[in-house]
């Protein structure tokens, strides 16, 4: 979260001056100030930042341009969903950083001020986002500050990356949703192998015994892949098994229901822990929690919410409602960055190759609470 702390404190030096919701000006419309208001239909946008963007010519173009250099960072990383997460960040924290609060509506005094901070603050991300260091500098993990910190680690990741990138290209879209979902869950079992898991705020110096263990991972990826020849099947799309019911064991679980069930438009697998493992010679069950992050809203009772998240939630409290079904209830929807964390027990069987998954969806979990990014 190195890069973000200080994207934050860059916006928040920003000038925010009092909202002017209260003054005598403030029964006149945006459409008196943004001239494609009213043509755009923008009133019928809930976000007030979004409001802008439609309704001014300006800020419209800056956004064309920094989507398009979004989408340009996102299709040079194997692993997007990080990409998606940090940009939900830098999103919500441009908006404060202009001095919009939430779903406050925008004074018409204060159109000016902040129409300037947004178009100052879109064209600086969108240059930022085209320098393809950046994918480095926003690691906002131990593991990712690591490898931006030693150019060998930097330069095997990128060239990992980049035949990542070149097999998944030659999938068709279903083969591709799984091999994303599997080159995700190779990170995530990096930094279980690295012991990095839940550093991301001790100094890199304390960190550097697992310089090693990464530079391995990336040589005996990279390896695997030159061994394939050009075919990605024989690196993606395997039926995986686990040498043993354990975390891995319940990782391979969860990545291959939240592939089938393109579950990453949604949520993000973020960390993955076994609690309990009970085995016999050829079943075992193993209790784990997954934590996931919310990557766009959804209902917080729908089969979305059900299907990736195992339950159902009241958004308010945090709390699972495992009973409440797939009905899609109320308006009540996940903010972008909330951190759900579920506990599941899951189900093996001993094959010739090691403990395979019995499990073809997460619900219904033990237990679960939501928290963080509100």
């Amino acid at each position: 979260m190195r890069f973000i702390v200080l994207s934050v404190l860059a916006l928040l030096a920003w000038p925010v001056a009092p909202s002017s919701a209260q003054s005598g000006t403030a029964d006149r419309s945006l459409a008196d100030k943004l001239p494609l208001f009213a043509k755009n239909n923008c009133q019928q946008n809930r976000d007030p930042a979004n409001q802008l963007f439609c309704g001014d010519a300006e800020l419209s173009a800056a956004a064309g341009k920094l989507s398009a250099a979004t989408e340009a960072r996102l299709a040079r990383l194997p692993d997007r969903l990080p990409a998606i997460e940090e940009n939900a960040i830098w999103v919500r924290q441009r908006s404060l950083g202009c001095g919009i609060i939430g779903q406050t509506a925008v004074g018409y005094d204060d159109v000016d001020r902040i129409k300037a901070c947004l178009l100052k603050v879109t064209e600086e991300r969108a240059a930022i986002l085209r320098d393809p260091d950046f994918d480095c500098l926003a690691a906002n993990t131990a593991a990712g500050a690591m490898i931006c910190a030693d150019p060998s680690l930097a330069l095997a990741e990128t060239e990992l990356n980049g035949e990542v990138l070149g097999l998944i290209k030659k999938l068709d879209e279903t083969a591709a949703r799984f091999a994303f979902a599997e080159y995700g869950r190779w990170t995530r079992e990096r930094d279980r192998k690295c012991n990095l898991v839940g550093k991301e705020n001790v100094p890199l110096a304390e960190l550097s015994p697992a310089e090693d263990c990464l530079a391995d991972y990336l040589k005996r990826k990279s390896d695997e892949i030159s061994a394939a020849k050009g075919d990605p099947k024989k690196v993606f799309g395997r039926q995986i098994a686990a040498k043993a019911p354990d975390t891995d064991a319940v990782d391979f679980c969860a990545a291959r229901i939240h592939a089938a069930n393109s579950c990453g438009n949604f949520v993000r697998i973020n960390r993955v822990y076994a609690l309990d493992s009970q085995a016999g010679e050829q079943e075992a069950q193993v209790t784990g929690e997954i934590e996931m992050v919310v990557l766009a809203p959804f209902t917080a009772c729908s089969k979305v919410a059900t299907t990736c998240t195992g339950t159902c939630w009241d958004p308010r409290t945090g709390r699972a409602q495992p009973g409440a079904g797939n009905k899609e209830r109320g308006g009540e929807t996940f903010n972008v960055t909330r951190r759900l964390r579920i506990q599941r027990t899951f189900a093996f069987v001993k094959a010739a190759d090691g403990w395979r998954c019995r499990e073809d969806e997460l619900a219904p979990v033990n237990s679960g609470t939501a928290g963080g990014g509100s």
